[in-house]
């Protein structure tokens, strides 16, 4: 009976049998190789456990090299490696390197990473403390740096025994830093430093602390950091100590803060002693630019100092790469990303080897790709990156999978060279399986050097011959076939090699010009690039002459030449020189006429010329490097640049420090030639100039190597620093892991309009300080990149502007005046200097005896106020004022201190004169009085004439309109009279009505123009009230100013106003006043009767115009309250209806309306005696 078989089993087994599921069926390690510190004849062992299919070996490297096993040095049964006793020799290290481990098995090999051993080591005292001496309450600190490995810890001594360092005053920073505030005299002592790791122990030299007693006079002094931060570079999860001792007086505030203004992580990192900043187990986004701030509480007096924390970070992948299977002839792709700090180098590796590009495979931008796959490529591929702090690897396997019925190699491939530049190649069909041939696949690449591209070409399966025509003259290509099937490539050909014919140079030498005496010329030039060469040089012209004749002077030179005196020139003469190459083939174009300047013959003190190198740095950038003549004793100032682009106008001079050596000139157009010149200078004269050309190479595009270019860097910021400085800093774009990147930044003002003057600024790092800007400017920024001769577009433009710069002097013109018994008024004026900016004054004021303890009052206002009041004065002082002025930058100096005399009570009330003293004048300070400067005594001046002109005009105006009543009262009276025959008064007796007539003729001057028909203005001054028959009306605002117009329209218009039909009684005292209507033959019909009584608050405002001396009253006789009663008959009313009863005012009832046309009423003054 067969044996039963478990299903579930068979299924796991059949899972196990697929490739890939079994996980153990190819390589990994369990276990790696660590970094490892050990003391000399110490054993060390290196962990290494691979896992995989067995049999699995285990081999060890040593910096790339295979490590030979001994007694000393073996490896274990589990694969580590033992190190009995760690060996060194005076001067070298025998065991110290980097150690891996190499694992095989059938399917491959994989390389560990690397593992660092290092001896333990200790270096003499870089730093040691030196000598100081601190007053008493000061701050005293002494210093000490060793290089150690591991690092040392740092202890301190006093007098050789161990400074207990428990009290608040005393700071030991890990970093070899004593810090000991509030000095005292017991501190006083011979100090010393003490490292000790766990093999070596040194102690530093002693340096004396020496104690000065303090003084009694505290003076203020702005706070200054004596010991700043210093930048710092570290790895991932080290504590870090950033130093900041600020002094005083009073004593400062010590507080942190980031550049990019992001919080400080308050979880790792806190103040040790007064003022330092230390971060444990710091990251990547600890890194940035942490700024000390010393503020003197209470005031805006601070300093600042800043450094920079860089975090370095070992390499770590964001993108792996996977395992693939392919055919035979296909491509694989593996893509690997990984990133750190610095960024990380990427290369690949094959069963533990690395691999260099040829033309089957290319690694571009960490990718490796395949083309054309035989059965060799089925390997485990290794993707490692690596950088200062570590190296990662990352594994991927390709499996080749080989398919049947294809067809054999293309057989008797043979080369045949037809120009310069083309090559026939021909070959047979495959002897296997050519029928089902259906193309044929072509490639080359060039036989010399590394990473050479290769090319391929496809033609159809009717041909077996191709000439590929656009290859390098003079150089040698690799060939071979493959022939496509529908089910799969053929293996490849035989190589064969042939070289190209020589052509004629396409480009002459790039020369170089340097006089070393005023009558000789030291020609010199580069070889040609081989791609330019075309073939070997055997020859060189060189042409010259002087710019003034067209007589040309040639010379041939061996091919082998590259360099040449013209001597017998004349001196300080400008001569031209051109140079072109041949090879065996012919003479190639000349390049163009490049000019020098020959030497004054009476420069013998001049500088000689300064050897000039020229190299492209990308398609748009030169660098431009020079050494100084050794044997030349002239002194040097500085050197100036000029350069041009062949044909075009030079650009310079570009002025130099002497201490320079480089430049960089960026800003050039892609393939152009450009001649550079340059020459010391000094005091006395120019120098000789050197003069050398050379041409940028193109920049690399889509068209040329079918790759896109790199992106711009991204999220550039910019920062003001200072008034003249910006702080930029970019992100690196994630898309490369390339080693060597750089960058140029372009800055220029917003608006410029000369482009010359645009600066260009070079690069490696991903931040950079901007300095040499023009205070309070806008800037623009934009920053490309250039990587392996590709660069990027410019990133998007950036906009800042500089600080403004701090003031540079003290406020103008301080004066201060005591305007009361205890304030005084200080004044001054903005500080000198255009441009400057002013967001705040402080002003410091104290008596002679603060003053003289150090105890200073402080105000504060705003840059727009020019003044302030100092209250709460004590009399019998002299107070001491002076002023500065600040923004956001700084502050600027103090002015010179003003003294004001505060006077006794007793004698302030016996002059009363204000006591002021002002900076301009001290000795005038008990003169009492305010100076005027020019401008206050043109305002005063200005006001006078404004005011004078003002009473004058009111003056003509009041006597135009005393004219006016003068000729217009006469015909009033007159009319007055006529109207009043017409009228008759009851309710009471003739003599009092005789009277009250007669006091009205007399005041009829007075009251003449106050009357207009039936309406009445009070004009003496009590009130300006308008009443007319229906009561109280408004002004018209057409009645301002009428006095400015004719008197003849004034008297027509008054004419043609409408008034109520009405007659009415007006009785105030004895004073009656009676109109009538002109029409009396118009008779209304009232059935109501009217009583009115006059207004209550026109009494009462009489009453108080009483206590003036004016009444506000036609009736100066009676201060009894007007009484108005008004009757109303229901018969017709007649001119005789007024005797024997009360005075009567007919009201318009609402169905009526005034006629728009009806001659105003008159005013009847009846003669006395009259009923």
């Amino acid at each position: 009976m067969a044996p039963r078989r478990n299903p579930l089993l068979a299924a796991f087994l059949g899972l196990l049998a697929l490739p890939g599921i079994w996980c153990f069926s190819e390589l990994f390690f369990a276990k790696e190789p660590q970094d490892v510190t050990a003391a000399r004849k110490e054993a060390v062992v290196l962990d290494c456990q691979a896992r995989g299919e067995v049999p699995i070996t285990i081999t060890w490297l040593k910096n790339g090299v295979k490590v030979t096993e001994n007694e000393r040095i073996y490896t274990l049964s589990n694969g580590s490696l033992y190190i009995s006793e760690v060996e060194s020799k005076r001067g070298e290290t025998l065991d110290e390197g980097h150690y891996q481990c190499l694992a095989l098995n059938k399917y491959g090999a994989i390389l560990s990473h690397k593992a660092h051993l290092t001896l333990a080591t200790m270096s003499a005292f870089e730093i040691q403390p030196l000598p100081v001496e601190a007053h008493e309450g000061s701050v005293a600190r002494f210093a000490c740096k060793i290089s150690a490995n591991p690092p040392a810890i740092i202890t301190w001594e006093v007098n050789r025994t161990t400074l207990p360092i428990a009290m608040d005053r005393i700071t030991a920073l890990p970093t070899g830093v004593l810090q000991i505030y509030g000095v005292q005299q017991k501190d006083a002592g011979n100090y010393r430093c003490v490292a000790t790791t766990v093999a070596n122990r040194r102690k530093s030299v002693e340096a004396m602390l020496t104690v000065v007693p303090a003084s009694n006079i505290k003076l203020f002094h702005k706070p200054s950091i004596i010991a700043g931060p210093q930048n710092i570079t570290t790895s991932l999860h080290q504590t870090v100590i950033f130093e900041c001792i600020a002094t005083g007086n009073p004593k400062p505030i010590v507080s942190w803060s980031r550049l990019d203004h992001k919080s400080i992580d308050v979880f790792n990192t806190r103040v040790l002693g007064n003022g330092n900043l230390m971060i444990s187990d710091v990251k990547v986004q600890h890194s940035g630019v942490y700024i000390c701030r010393a503020t003197i509480p209470g005031t805006r007096n601070f300093t600042t100092a800043m450094a920079t924390l860089v975090v370095l970070a070992p390499p770590s992948f964001v993108e792996w790469p996977e395992s693939l299977t392919r055919p035979r002839a296909g491509t694989a792709r593996f893509a690997c990303q990984a990133e750190g700090i610095p960024a990380p180098k990427m290369s690949w590796l094959k069963n533990g080897r690395k691999i260099h590009s040829n033309g089957r495979i290319k690694m571009y931008n960490s990718k490796l790709v395949i083309n054309q796959i035989i059965p060799e490529d089925d390997a485990i591929y290794q993707c490692m990156a690596e950088n200062s702090q570590g190296s990662i690897l990352s594994r991927a396997r390709l499996t080749v999978v080989l398919s049947e019925d294809r067809p054999s190699a293309p057989c008797n491939v043979h080369a045949e060279t037809m120009s310069s530049s083309a090559i026939l190649l021909a070959w047979e069909r495959p002897l296997y399986n050519s029928d089902k041939v259906i193309a044929y696949s072509v490639h080359y690449m060039k036989a010399e050097g590394l990473n050479n591209e290769e090319y391929q070409v496809v033609i159809g399966n009717d041909t077996t011959h191709y000439i590929i025509d656009d290859l390098e003259p003079a150089s040698n290509y690799t060939f071979y076939i493959v022939a496509y099937m529908p089910m799969g490539a053929s293996q490849m050909s035989d190589h064969v090699t042939q070289h190209t014919l020589e052509d004629i140079p396409l480009r002459a030498p790039e020369i170089s010009l340097t006089s070393q005496s005023p009558t000789d010329i030291l020609i010199s030039w580069l070889p040609i690039p081989a791609k330019y060469r075309r073939g070997q040089v055997v020859s060189f012209r060189l042409s010259f002459r002087l710019s003034t004749e067209s007589t040309v002077q040639v010379l041939e030179l061996p091919g082998t030449t590259y360099e040449h005196l013209l001597g017998g020139l004349k001196p300080d003469s400008i001569y031209l020189v051109r140079i072109s190459a041949a090879t065996r083939i012919g003479w190639g174009e000349a390049s163009l006429w490049t000019s020098h300047h020959t030497p004054k013959a009476t420069s013998v003190k001049a500088p000689k010329s300064p050897e000039l190198r020229l190299e492209p740095l990308n398609c748009t950038t030169i660098m431009v490097s020079w050494q100084k003549d050794l044997e030349d004793t002239a002194a040097i100032q500085g050197y100036k640049l000029y350069y041009k682009e062949e044909g075009q106008q030079e650009n310079g001079p570009i002025l130099l420090e002497a201490s320079d050596l480089t430049h960089t000139i960026s800003g050039l157009d892609p393939r152009r030639k450009y001649h550079v010149r340059l020459l010391a200078y000094n005091s006395v004269e120019e120098g000789y100039q050197a003069d050398q050309t050379v041409s940028t190479p193109g920049c690399v595009s889509v068209r040329d190597r079918m790759v896109l270019p790199p992106p711009p860097p991204h999220h550039l910021y910019a920062k003001a620093n200072t008034s003249s400085s910006i702080y930029l800093h970019w992100g690196r774009p994630a898309f490369t892991s390339a080693q060597i990147i750089n960058y140029t930044l372009r800055c220029n003002p917003v608006g410029l309009q000369n482009a010359s003057l645009v600066l260009y600024l070079q690069t490696s790092e991903t931040h950079m300080m901007v300095q040499g800007l023009e205070p309070s400017t806008k800037y623009e920024f934009a920053v490309r990149l250039h990587v392996d001769q590709l660069s990027s577009p410019w990133s998007p433009v950036v906009y800042h502007t500089t600080l403004p710069e701090a003031p540079a002097g003290p406020p103008l013109g301080v004066k201060a005046t005591l305007i009361e018994e205890d304030t005084a008024l200080v004044s001054w004026k903005p500080p000198g200097g255009l441009g400057t900016v002013i967001s705040r004054y402080t002003i410091l004021y104290a008596s002679r005896k603060a003053w003289i303890a150090g105890e200073w009052q402080v105000l504060h206002r705003e840059g727009t106020i020019t003044m302030a009041l100092l209250e709460n004065l004590m009399a019998g002082n002299i107070y001491l004022i002076k002023i500065a002025a600040s923004n956001e930058v700084g502050e600027g100096p103090f002015s010179n201190v003003v003294e004001l005399a505060v006077l006794p009570k007793e004698a302030s009330e016996s002059n009363q004169r204000p006591k002021r003293l002002d900076s301009a004048d001290a000795d005038t300070a008990n003169s009492g009085y305010y100076q005027l400067d020019q401008k206050s005594m043109t305002g005063i001046i200005a006001g006078v004439c404004i005011a004078l002109t003002c009473i004058l005009i009111c003056i003509l105006i009041l006597i135009y309109r005393s004219k006016a009543r003068k000729t217009s009262a006469p015909k009033s009276i007159h009319q007055a009279s006529h109207q009043h025959s017409h009228s008759s008064i009851s309710s009471m007796g003739a003599n009092e009505v005789g009277k009250s007539i007669e006091d009205l003729a007399e005041n009829e001057e007075s009251l003449q123009p106050m009357m207009a028909g039936s309406s009445f203005l009070d004009a003496k001054g009590g009130t300006n009230l308008i009443i007319n028959s229906y009561g109280p009306i408004a002004k018209k605002s057409s009645r301002k100013w009428l006095f400015f117009q004719d008197s003849k329209r004034v008297k027509s218009e008054e004419t043609q106003r409408c008034f109520t039909k009405a007659v009415c009684l007006y009785q105030s005292g004895t004073a009656v006043l009676i109109g009538k209507d002109a029409s009396p033959e118009q008779k209304p019909n009232y059935q109501a009767a009217y009583s009115i009584v006059a207004d209550t608050e026109h009494s009462a405002n009489s009453e108080e115009s009483h206590e003036t001396g004016d009444s506000g009253r036609f009736s100066h006789e009676s201060n009894e309250e007007l009484h108005l009663s008004v009757g109303v008959s229901a018969a017709p009313v007649t001119p005789d209806s007024f005797a024997g009863s009360a005075p009567v005012c007919p009201l318009p009832s609402a169905s009526e309306e005034p006629p728009d046309q009806s001659p105003p009423p008159r005013l009847q003054l009846p003669p006395a005696g009259q009923n």
